[in-house]
């Protein structure tokens, strides 16, 4: 067999929405491996812990093709050479995304030479969900139903409002 098309969807995905999740399945179609790497940033402070993130990130996508959840740190251009990939995946919602991207892409392939960015918008249903946004309505007290998986949601009802049913209170 010929080497697998290996791509890499980064991110901090804190918390992961239903904007990632689109991106996921629609690049897990388009590859043999794509494994959605969770960035640990140390200069910021995630509202979850790495090893949260990759759990919900690994609950959320369930059976979609042959993807795997890692967390890595340092330069992504390096990560990706560590693990064969050939094309990193980023999801850009506007235009704004898309310059900010476009320099990100620049700059990894500046770094390495072999790794291409290509560049997914999320379906319209769900192109406007961010984590910013869902942190913003989980920390004014909003139900954040319909913006990220059940399982997510699930974990940020148990983080909000302990021991009690997240389909029975507000998130």
């Amino acid at each position: 067999m010929a080497n697998p098309r290996i791509a890499i969807f980064p991110g901090s995905f804190d918390p992961p929405t239903l904007g990632h999740l689109d991106v996921i399945r629609r690049a897990a179609s388009l590859f043999d491996v794509l494994i959605v790497a969770l960035l640990e940033n140390p200069s910021k402070q995630p509202a979850f812990t790495t090893a949260e993130r990759v759990a919900m990130l690994r609950k959320a996508i369930g059976p979609i093709g042959d993807v795997r959840v890692e967390s890595f740190h340092g330069l992504l251009a390096e990560y990706a050479r560590a693990r064969q990939a050939s094309v990193i995946v980023r999801g850009v919602r506007g235009g704004t995304d898309l310059e900010y991207e476009r320099q990100m892409a620049d700059t990894n392939r500046h770094l390495n030479p072999s790794i291409d960015t290509i560049f997914l918008t999320p379906s319209p249903a769900v192109a406007h969900i961010s984590s910013t946004l869902v942190r913003d309505i989980v920390s004014l007290g909003g139900s954040v139903r319909g913006l990220v998986p059940d399982a997510v949601e699930a974990a940020i009802a148990e983080r909000v409002l302990p021991g009690r049913s997240p389909r029975t209170q507000q998130v």
